[in-house]
């Protein structure tokens, strides 16, 4: 009996603070938004919201190269000129963490992407590091890693 009651307590405690990790802070709310409304940029095709999201200096690697924001606004906006272009982004954040002025977070990333009458699904798993400047989360480092692409 003394093993049942141990037992029970330990599976108690532990789905307790699995429950406890569920619960976002307004920090962490805050981080994971400036995530997707980055991604929502990119969807727009507006480079002005995207600046707006990332650090100036951001650093991103992307299928083994190092981008900065010029590189990313050039190949995913201006490069991007067909009018049928959609991009819908599906977020599943895994962790996120704050600490004081700096937060970072792993998530999944699925897009399903229309462009000159082709359809794409892509799906990453990607890390990103944010910093805290003038009151507002914006990426500072993003590591996408490419996992499935049809």
């Amino acid at each position: 009996m003394k093993k049942f009651v141990l037992i029970l307590l330990v599976f108690s405690i532990s789905l307790s603070h699995a429950t406890a990790q569920e619960q976002l802070t307004e920090n962490q709310k805050a981080v994971q938004q400036s995530v997707i409304k980055v991604f929502e940029a990119l969807s727009n095709r507006d480079s002005i919201s995207l600046r707006d999201y990332c650090a100036s200096d951001i650093l991103l690697f992307e299928y083994g190269e190092v981008w900065n924001l010029d590189t990313l606004i050039r190949k995913a906006i201006k490069l991007n000129t067909a009018k049928d272009f959609k991009r819908i982004n599906a977020l599943d954040f895994i962790h996120t963490t704050v600490n004081k002025d700096i937060a970072w977070a792993t998530y999944h990333l699925h897009s399903e992407m229309d462009r000159d009458a082709k359809h794409v699904s892509m799906q990453w798993m990607e890390t990103v590091i944010l910093v805290k400047e003038k009151k507002r989360w914006k990426i500072k480092v993003l590591h996408s890693t490419l996992i499935k692409r049809t």
